[in-house]
């Protein structure tokens, strides 16, 4: 699709409104595509349509487009990415970043640099390397490695356990931010068993260190997985959101035209399917919970029901001590002092009351709504969730 010249300068100039406003409002969240886009302005539009906030992944000479499109962009180029990562020649690495952020490293829509997808701990050091002079080339940029799901093999992790990996990661490449991918919805209608484990690992090392995380999540059927459904989408990310992710990405926003790909947001042939307005409509809640969202220190995590393994229930510390149904629970700290609980329907067929019972009973409970981002009276109808809903709520 081709957009006239007229339109494209009132996209543009919205572009660069738009991405002020979220910067002057702490407001950013991110919310990206995962896939190589192409050079389309009408494709990045679609994306900032859908609630998306990165594009990934994208060459430099698009960066202009995505600022226009209000988007933030993570750069694919061989000088960050062509290596052989077993035998990084660090002088040529130093010659290759020197360039790239020569070029591109002061644009407003750069988030970073992307370098590699699911690397064996073989390549760690030669990945330290690169990501080492990027942080000191391009500080606040950054050098996106994302990591394998606990479900990877040890031949494939190169380590004997995926913690091991997790911390020789951290200790060799020096990461600004974690990222992993994990693809849990499965064909049976069952969700793989890991999933939980996994939240649980990646928020561990994240506390540790003190390093944000990112959880890459299923938007596409592929393989065994199913077509999300609007009830799989929001489970997806408000299941990151209680385990205080701070970044979620799509696999895929643009379905691959290979073997049983289908319904993803963008189908084969560019059109939007159901899945695209039921990404939009979760990614647009995120936008509004984001402002609070972001002001959030992760305290506890737990669950009512059924515990999933190497997972908890409520403690001595819990702000929630008991709930009906299938309810996990994260508690957070505001910048402010208060506290925060967000609540998850783990159901992603059946809606669930969200009857709460608090350790310590609230004078108040609010919920911070996802429609407009405001306070209000946590009662009576605000009391459902949808299947696989979130609920974040203030209590005083």
């Amino acid at each position: 699709m081709k957009f006239p010249t007229k339109i494209i300068g009132s996209i543009l100039l919205w572009g660069l409104i738009s991405g002020a406003r979220a910067e002057e409002t702490n407001s950013f969240f991110p919310l990206m595509a995962w896939n190589w886009s192409s050079s389309d302005p009408a494709v990045y539009q679609m994306m900032h349509d859908c609630g998306l906030t990165v594009a990934g992944f994208v060459p430099p000479k698009d960066l202009d487009l995505c600022q226009a499109a209000g988007l933030k962009a993570i750069v694919s180029d061989s000088r960050s990415s062509g290596y052989d990562w077993k035998k990084v020649d660090e002088q040529v690495a130093r010659q290759n970043i020197t360039s790239l952020v020569a070029e591109v490293g002061k644009h407003p829509a750069l988030f970073g640099f992307y370098l590699v997808d699911e690397p064996n701990a073989a390549w760690f050091p030669g990945l330290g390397k690169v990501a080492s002079l990027i942080h000191q080339q391009a500080p606040g940029k950054w050098a996106y490695i994302n990591l394998f799901p606990n479900y990877a093999s040890a031949e494939q992790l190169g380590t004997a356990t995926y913690r091991e990996h997790l911390e020789k990661f951290i200790e060799l490449c020096q990461p600004t931010t974690l990222s992993y991918d994990h693809y849990a919805l499965m064909d049976d209608g069952s969700l793989r068993h890991g999933y939980w484990q996994n939240l649980e690992q990646m928020r561990d090392a994240s506390l540790k260190h003190g390093i944000p995380f990112w959880n890459i999540v299923l938007t596409v059927a592929h393989f065994n997985y199913r077509e999300p459904t609007a009830g799989d989408l929001r489970f997806q990310v408000y299941s990151t959101l209680a385990y205080g992710g701070r970044g979620l990405a799509y696999f895929t926003y643009i379905a691959p035209s290979v073997g049983n790909y289908r319904m993803a947001p963008i189908d084969q042939f560019g059109h939007p399917t159901r899945t695209w307005d039921e990404l939009r409509n979760v990614n647009l809640q995120v936008g509004k919970l984001a402002p609070t969202l972001l002001k959030l220190n992760s305290d506890e995590v737990y669950h009512f029901g059924k515990v999933p393994d190497e997972c908890r229930g409520p403690g001595d510390k819990s702000l929630v001590k008991s709930a009906a149904g299938e309810i996990m629970v994260g508690d957070f700290t505001h910048s402010d002092g208060s506290r925060y609980v967000l609540a998850v329907n783990k159901d992603v067929t059946r809606s669930q009351h969200c009857d709460l019972h608090f350790r310590v009973a609230p004078k108040r409970i609010q919920h911070v709504s996802p429609y407009s981002g405001q306070l209000g009276d946590f009662s009576g109808e605000q009391l459902w969730l949808a299947p696989g809903q979130g609920v974040l709520l203030r209590l005083e």
